[in-house]
């Protein structure tokens, strides 16, 4: 973890970062939220916040827009609770409800906003200002809102973040048992 301008993440007690990944100053990672392998979470010019059991899958990129004259708040990114990110995503300045999944390679973009109980299927881009509707599948290049979730489908949403809980325990017992 990296300090930036005099501030550090803050990363609750349950959390999880491989030691591989960059996280540097305004970060939040809430209980049980982990972030895997060649992760770069860079909060410099704004916010950066995970929210509880969400994991932040290998290669992702989380950044931020800064604050400006034309735009006074910037664009953080905010992650909400039990939320998957696939592999090698980026997500930039944009805020992300509870129990989505991002396939791996998606794209979200400054102002974007991802409501509750979605899937946004691998390599898809959303592109800025864009409002995902809660309770369905979003995937192309740009996104397009291809159906309604299923039960099974919501349901997974999350099993999927409950799975990374478990996972991200393996590795710190495994730390802990190694020491």
């Amino acid at each position: 973890m990296n300090t930036y301008k005099g501030v550090s993440p803050t990363v609750h007690s349950t959390a999880y970062i491989h030691e591989s990944s960059v996280v540097a100053g305004d970060v939040t990672l809430d209980a049980d939220s982990s972030i895997w392998p060649l992760v770069a979470a860079r909060g410099d010019v704004n916010v950066i916040k995970l929210g509880k059991r969400t994991n932040i899958q290998d290669g992702t990129v989380l950044h931020v827009t800064r604050k400006s004259s034309a735009n006074p708040d910037g664009f953080p990114l905010i992650i909400g609770d039990d939320v998957t990110v696939g592999h090698k995503c980026m997500l930039h300045g944009c805020t992300l409800g509870n129990r989505i999944l991002v396939g791996m390679g998606a794209i979200i973009m400054d102002g974007a906003v991802v409501q509750d109980d979605v899937f946004i299927g691998a390599g898809t881009l959303v592109p800025p200002n864009k409002v995902l509707e809660s309770g369905y599948l979003y995937v192309g290049n740009p996104m397009q809102k291809k159906r309604p979730l299923t039960d099974s489908e919501v349901k997974f949403l999350k099993q999927s973040a409950d799975n990374y809980v478990e996972l991200k325990n393996d590795y710190i017992n495994e730390r802990l048992n190694a020491g």
